[in-house]
Parts: structure tokens; C-alpha cells; sequence
């Protein structure tokens, strides 16, 4: 399945049984049709935008429930899916009557096919590949169709075990030419004294690899495979609907609080593996600092173990192999998005809740001083909301900088994926008089308006903020309404993610009165969806910026409109707002700004990179030639090596820890060496120096601005 970021708005509400969906009797002795009906159910009447249940959904769920299972198509022959159409335009009747012979059908399939495969893949392995032949394969697995039989069949595995195995072999070649001055060879294994020495041995490897996968794969039961199917209906409805089995939604309970244990990353199910689509601030990736949003990871290998490729493995148990108890190392093979492959060893660790807090920085050019605060979510402690949440955080940054004399203010929410809802109003009212900040509609009901009604003004300087393809949610919330009233610039990219859908969570048990099959599970619905206090909804089309500057994700493929079957755009009445009038030259700045970032060498350096990124994406067909791959390996490097310059970039700003940080260095050398790092990242930012650059260039009206209530 194309199974989906996992940006959670932080509004998630556990509902109770009083969902209204209990006038219906649940009474079906076998489980899997229980919950079949059950979700169906609570998908027609709780969804936001509840979709037909007719032949074209049964198309749809026909497709991409083989794609679930098979993306690669290596197991399933073309007689295979002629007999699978039987059903094809008849799921729909069968969802309604609670009918699972469709998924019967290609389950037991699949279980033979895979029998077959494992015989399949030691014959393949048990012949030498020849790297001299020039050769290619077609890496487009989703345009790609069925093996005719099973000769075709035995040849695809043959071409994408070649692949596989490919790297392993230069690596293997690369030993042997340096001897074990660059790497040793594997413990236990003789060492290679010849070429085809190490084209046996990585054939040996990649045997290793598969045997340990499909003891993986055969470890999965039946409820396993019917969870694919129900996510599969489940995920037609829209991106963020999802269905947790019981021991799934205990971690997505754990991932609610804050703390697990992993490697803080959020992937993406892809048919080359696993994407990267988020970076969880403090978390081992992000500390380590080597791989990024877009990286793709094809294989997962434990401390002194052989890795495991993951290609065709369910995002879910990818997972699996990734997480791990706090101090343990896992090793990644990951194609970066450059397209170069690199092993990254990483120590597990529960996520750094600090490094998820709202931090800020001087800025110092000449003799002027900006403040800048960098906010990677917008936390909330839902027993406690007292106890810590980004909004009050935020005010105490603002009013430490304004007492440090800050004449601008730069709000980073670059990345931020969102988060609770309550902290986004208040977090506006700290940069307005008063007034709407958001609209909400529930499924066939009127909009409500969430408004700021503190008349106290925080911070009524100039203010500027960064957004990014990865900004969401509530991110997308507040910088809409901090556009819409024109109290801010927006600086970033094109737009933002995309997500202006709300999602509650409701256990499954509740519904049932009397359940014998022990627990359901939970669904995670999508009920609500956000709109701009113009009235146009943040849903597909994002924010977009005021001065849009490209990044490294420009021309990739990033955000809702990435994802599978999104809620479409659209658009309600505005609010009743008034627009800010504290700048004399709002429309100015912004054009002064847009023309600077045209003429910027660093930005044309960025947009260059990013075009490379997307046409190296866009290789499809790989050649199996050795000394092709070791040219394009090497024409990759040259190319790769020269973007690396973008790093060099200063930008002449100087960094500064806010007084009461400073003070705590004395006894906290470890955050010391954070902001250290951070401050050394943010001088080669010219997102941050234009964002200073506008910041001077704003005038505020001081004859309106003195009529403002100024708290502080």
C-alpha cells in the first residue's frame, strides 16, 4: 500500500462509544467478517467525506491490494491476476456482505507463489552473475506488468537479484583491491584472494539475505495479511484513515507520548523500500546527521548480522527491523537521494524530548540584533496542558528576545509536521490584537471558528516566517493566518505539505456490546477538515509562500498531493477579519525580496541540486554492466562532490545563546555543544540572511502601531 506519511495532527481526540455508531448490531462469529463489517460501518457514517462503496472503489481496492502485497511483482503470474478479475469489479458487493472470498483467494495464492519463490531465488543464486555482459533492468515496478510465466518469472529474478547484488560485489572487489586497509572481510569467512572469489561471495550474501527474509515473512500469520486488506479499503477513503490491529495501536499509543525507542525517522512504503519522510528532532538520525528526508533504506542488518533487504516487505514489519531497544546498533544500505549508496550505522535511543522544544538565537548583523525561534512541532502534554506547550514556550522566547533588544523576529517552521491545535490559536493571539485564526467543518455540519480573544499584543515588530514542503498541519495553520492578515511574511517553498484534515481515534471495542473474538483494534478516522480565515481550505494546495525560493525538495515528489486518494481542495465562507495595517511597505518588502532571491548565485546553486535530485530520481532503467555502474558511480561523485559546496555558503551572520542559555552552559556542556552546532548550521542558511534582509526592510507604521496594546 501507498501507506502514507504519518503526520498526526495533535488534535487526535480518543473517542468513547457515545461515537453515535452503535445502532448496529455486531453479531458475526467469525472475526474477520466482524471487523470487515465494523469498519466499513464506522467509515460510512464517521468519515469526513464518506466515498461510495461501488465498481470503481472495487476497482481500486483490486489494484492496490496486489500492489500491497506484491509491488514488485516477483510472485504473481499473469494467469494469477486473470483469475484474481473475477473479482475485480465485484468487491464492493462483497464488503457489503461481509464476503472475504476475494482475499481468501489471493491470500492462499500468495502463500503458494512464495513457496515457489524460495526455490526460485536459490537457483537463480546458484549461478554466477556475468557483470561483464551489458545488461539493464527497469527498475519502474508500478508501470511494469505481470510475468507472462514462469520462465519470465525466473528471468526478473535473475535481473533484480544481478541488482542486488551488484553492490555487494564492489564492495567484495573493493576489499580485495585494498586489502584490509579499507575494509575487512566478513567474520568467518575466508578471505578473497580473486574477482570471482567475490562475485561467489556476494551471491553468498545475498542467498543470506533472502533465506533470512523469508523466515521473516513465513513468521506473519494469516490476521497478519487480512490487516494488509482492511488497510487497503481502509486507505481509499483518504491518506490519514487507518486501522490499527490491537498491538499496533499500544504503539501508536507510545508514539502519542513522546517516548520510543528507535531511530527517529518516519518512513514511507516505496516498491525500492522504505522512504524517509520525516526527521524526528533529537533523535539518533537527526543527531548523526547523515541521511535525509528522501533517502531511501533497501536493506536493515543487526549489529555483526548479515542485512536483511527489505524491498517488497511490508512498511510494517521494515519497521520492525529498524526499531530496537536504546544502545543497540542497526546498519542501513540506503540509496541517498543523490543516488549514491552508502551503509549508515546508527545507535538506537529513546527520541531527545528536548530537542522537539522551541529554542531561539540572536541574530546579530552589524549593528542590529534579530531573534530567531526555530520550532520543530507544536507540542502539548494532553493530561496536562499547563505543563508544557509550545505556545507558552514560544511567548517566553519572544518576550527573552524582545528584552534583548531583537528589532525583527524570525519564526522557523521548516519541517514542523504539526501538532496540537489549541497551542497554533494561541500562538497567533501572541502577534495579533484579536480575531479568527482557523475554521473547522465536521462532516455535514456548519464551520466552527477558533479565535484569538486576547486583546494584548506580544510582539508587534516586523516578522517573518520560514516554511518548507515539510511544514504541516498546524504549521500550515498558523502561517495562513499569519499571511492572512498580512502580519507576516511568508518565506519557503512553492507551498507546504498539504494536510488540512483533522483525524479522532476510535476504539473498536467500544462499538461492540458483546465481543467474544477478544480485542478489534482502533480506526483512525479523518472527521474534520481545516480551512484559512479566507476560506480557503489548506487541504492539497498548502500555503504559499510570499517569496518562494527553491530548496532540495523542489522538484520531488513531496507532500499530500504525493499520497493516496487526498481529500480534494476547496473552499467556505471567510471569517470575519480585518487584515493588519502595521506595515507602510508590506507589498514592497516582498518584491524587494523575490527579485534578491532571483539574482542569489547560493539559490541558483540550490535550484541546480534540486533539478539534479529529480532527474537522478527519474533513472529508472539501471544498467548491470560493472564498469558502466562504476562510470555512472563515479559521474555521480564528481556531480554530488560539487553540490557539497552548498554547505560552504556564509552568510556573514553572527549566532548568539540568549542570556539565561548561556548561563546554563556553565553547567551543561553537552547543550552547549548543541547550539554550537546549531549556530554553525544556521550561518550557512540563506533562507535565515534573507529572512533578516526582509525583516529590515519592513517598516512598521508607528502612528497605527502606537495605538496597539503591547503586552510586555
Amino acid at each position: 500500500m501507498k501507506r502514507n506519511l504519518a503526520y498526526i495532527l495533535g488534535v487526535m481526540l480518543i473517542s468513547v462509544a457515545s461515537c453515535g455508531f452503535t445502532n448496529k448490531s455486531f453479531e458475526n462469529d467469525d472475526k474477520d467478517k466482524l471487523l470487515l463489517d465494523l469498519i466499513t460501518y464506522v467509515l460510512q457514517k464517521g468519515h469526513y467525506e464518506p466515498k461510495d462503496i461501488n465498481d470503481d472503489f472495487s476497482v481500486s481496492i483490486f489494484n492496490d491490494f496486489l500492489d500491497v502485497i506484491d509491488p514488485t511483482k516477483r510472485y504473481f503470474l499473469e494467469s494469477d491476476i486473470k483469475e484474481f478479475e473475477q473479482y475485480k469489479f465485484q468487491l464492493d458487493d462483497q464488503i457489503k456482505s461481509t464476503d472475504i472470498s476475494f482475499f481468501n483467494l489471493v491470500y492462499d495464492r500468495l502463500m503458494m507463489r512464495m513457496e515457489s519463490a524460495k526455490i526460485l531465488y536459490q537457483e537463480v543464486l546458484d549461478t554466477p552473475f556475468d557483470y561483464s555482459k551489458n545488461e539493464n533492468i527497469d527498475i519502474d515496478y508500478e508501470k511494469m506488468a505481470f510475468a507472462k510465466d514462469k520462465d519470465e518469472l525466473h528471468e526478473r529474478w535473475r535481473l533484480q537479484l544481478k541488482y542486488a547484488t551488484l553492490g555487494t560485489y564492489d564492495s567484495k572487489l573493493r576489499q580485495l583491491k585494498n586489502g584490509d586497509d579499507e575494509e575487512s572481510t566478513e567474520e568467518g569467512s575466508p578471505k578473497i584472494t580473486s574477482p570471482k572469489e567475490a562475485e561467489a561471495s556476494a551471491r553468498a550474501s545475498t542467498k543470506k539475505t533472502l533465506d533470512e527474509f523469508f523466515d521473516f515473512v513465513g513468521d506473519l500469520e494469516r490476521k497478519d495479511w487480512f490487516v494488509q486488506y482492511i488497510n487497503t479499503i481502509v486507505d481509499e477513503f483518504d491518506p490519514h484513515t487507518f486501522y490499527f490491529a490491537p498491538d499496533d495501536k499500544e504503539k501508536f499509543d507510545m508514539s502519542m507520548s513522546g517516548k520510543f525507542e528507535g531511530i527517529g525517522a518516519r518512513l514511507q512504503k516505496k516498491p525500492e523500500g522504505a522512504k524517509i519522510v520525516d526527521i524526528i528532532s533529537g533523535g539518533p538520525v537527526w543527531r548523526d546527521g547523515q541521511l535525509e528526508v528522501g533517502d531511501q533504506i533497501l536493506k536493515v542488518g543487526q549489529e555483526g548480522e548479515e542485512p536483511i533487504n527489505i524491498v517488497g516487505m511490508r512498511l510494517d514489519d521494515a519497521i520492525k527491523l529498524i526499531k530496537g531497544p536504546k544502545g543497540t546498533i542497526v546498519k542501513l544500505t540506503v540509496r541517498k537521494i543523490d543516488g549514491s549508496m552508502e551503509e549508515v550505522s546508527l545507535t538506537r535511543d529513546v527520541v531527545e524530548l528536548e530537542e522537539s522544544f522551541a529554542k531561539s538565537a540572536n541574530i546579530i548583523k552589524g549593528n542590529q540584533k534579530f531573534g530567531l525561534i526555530d520550532l520543530p512541532k507544536f507540542y502539548v502534554d494532553f493530561d496536562d496542558y499547563t505543563e508544557r506547550n509550545a505556545a507558552t514556550d514560544v511567548a517566553k522566547e519572544v518576550e527573552r528576545l524582545k528584552q534583548e533588544g531583537a528589532e525583527g523576529l524570525i519564526l522557523d517552521l521548516r519541517d514542523n509536521g504539526g501538532g496540537s491545535l489549541k497551542t497554533v490559536v494561541e500562538m497567533a493571539g501572541l502577534f495579533i490584537k484579536d480575531g479568527p485564526i482557523v475554521q473547522v467543518r465536521s462532516s455535514g455540519k456548519g464551520k466552527d471558528v477558533y479565535d484569538d480573544k486576547d486583546e494584548r499584543i506580544q510582539w508587534d515588530g516586523p516578522l517573518v516566517i520560514l516554511v518548507n514542503e515539510l511544514s504541516a498541519s498546524a504549521s500550515e495553520i498558523l502561517a495562513a493566518a499569519m499571511q492572512d492578515y498580512k502580519r507576516a511574511i511568508v518565506i519557503g517553498s512553492k507551498q507546504t505539505f498539504g494536510k488540512g484534515t483533522v483525524q479522532n481515534v476510535i476504539p473498536l471495542d467500544n462499538i461492540v456490546r458483546s465481543n467474544e473474538h477478544g480485542q478489534l483494534g482502533a480506526i483512525k478516522l479523518t472527521t474534520q477538515k481545516f480551512y484559512r480565515i479566507n476560506g480557503g481550505s489548506t487541504q492539497l494546495e498548502g500555503v504559499k509562500s510570499d517569496v518562494v525560493v527553491p530548496d532540495k525538495y523542489s522538484y520531488i515528489d513531496l507532500g499530500e498531493r504525493d499520497q493516496s486518494n487526498p481529500l480534494k481542495w476547496d473552499k467556505i465562507s471567510p471569517a470575519d477579519y480585518k487584515p493588519w495595517e502595521g506595515y507602510i511597505d508590506y507589498e514592497q518588502t516582498v518584491a524587494n525580496s523575490t527579485r534578491r532571491m532571483k539574482d542569489n548565485p547560493q539559490i541558483k546553486l540550490i535550484e541546480e541540486n534540486a533539478k539534479w535530485l529529480k532527474s537522478q530520481q527519474d533513472e529508472m532503467v539501471i544498467s548491470l554492466n560493472y564498469d558502466a555502474y562504476k562510470k555512472e558511480e563515479e559521474k555521480d561523485k564528481v556531480k554530488s562532490d560539487y553540490f557539497k559546496t552548498i554547505n560552504d555558503y556564509d552568510s556573514k551572520l553572527s549566532f548568539e545563546s540568549l542570556k539565561y542559555e548561556e548561563e546554563l552552559f556553565t553547567q551543561d556542556s553537552v547543550l552547549r555543544e548543541k547550539r554550537d552546532r546549531w549556530h554553525k548550521s544556521l550561518a550557512k542558511d540563506v533562507y535565515v540572511e534573507e529572512a533578516v534582509n526582509v525583516l529590515q526592510d519592513l517598516k512598521v507604521n508607528n502612528i497605527k502601531h502606537g495605538k496597539l496594546a503591547v503586552k510586555g
